[in-house]
């Protein structure tokens, strides 16, 4: 994968449940934030989400996490008028993508090489590919990262997305080795499910912009 081009890394932090991380978030000056509409511990309503997002500032990216949404749901997250982009963690057919008035963004979930074949189904359809890991039936929210010299092995003509299991420990890392379009935050961060600790967002974000900086 070509790292040649230095560019300032987004920063999306994912499991908003709450208005007290919502704010701290916009304070920060985060560049997205992820609400999850599918079965997880960080899990809230199309109603909570429309709550924490009443009073974003313009420009904030909303993103809605979904995993095999129905047609059903999918019509009401649009018709929201809530989000700008819908992030896929499930098995979708690439074709849903065409009819989606959002950006998109598919989750390619790595415990090891064999995974990196869901890339190909899926590069020419989403408008963004976010890679992050499989732990078992688990695809996102557990806190660990994959083996990031899996992806030495592929070429991306697009910007992508880095996720799994970042936080202040192991960020900077990531930035210098792979280089992400973006990165997103979320388990690390957190005091327990859905609730996310002040002083690592802080951190976190602190150090991703002084990497932007140096870069």
């Amino acid at each position: 994968m070509s790292k040649s081009i230095k560019q300032l890394t987004k920063i999306k932090i994912c499991g908003m449940t709450n208005q007290a991380d919502v704010d701290l978030a916009v304070s920060l000056n985060v560049d997205a934030l992820g609400f999850i509409l599918a079965k997880s511990p960080r899990k809230i309503s199309l109603e909570k989400a429309e709550e924490l997002t009443a009073q974003l500032p313009p420009f904030i990216s909303r993103i809605a996490v979904v995993v095999n949404p129905d047609k059903n749901q999918l019509e009401k997250i649009i018709s929201s008028r809530i989000f700008t982009d819908i992030q896929f963690h499930g098995s979708e057919n690439p074709e849903l993508f065409n009819d989606i008035p959002l950006r998109t963004i598919k989750a390619i979930s790595i415990s090891d090489e064999s995974d990196l074949a869901e890339i190909p189904k899926y590069k020419d359809w989403a408008d963004y590919l976010l890679f992050d890991t499989k732990i078992g039936d688990k695809t996102g929210g557990t806190g660990k990262s994959f083996d990031w010299s899996l992806l030495d092995q592929i070429s991306l003509t697009k910007n992508y997305i880095l996720a799994g299991g970042l936080g202040p420990d192991n960020i900077e890392e990531a930035l210098n080795r792979l280089n992400p379009a973006a990165v997103d935050l979320n388990s690390r961060l957190e005091i327990s499910p859905g609730n996310k600790d002040p002083e690592l967002m802080k951190e976190a974000v602190n150090l991703i912009k002084t990497h932007n900086k140096r870069n």
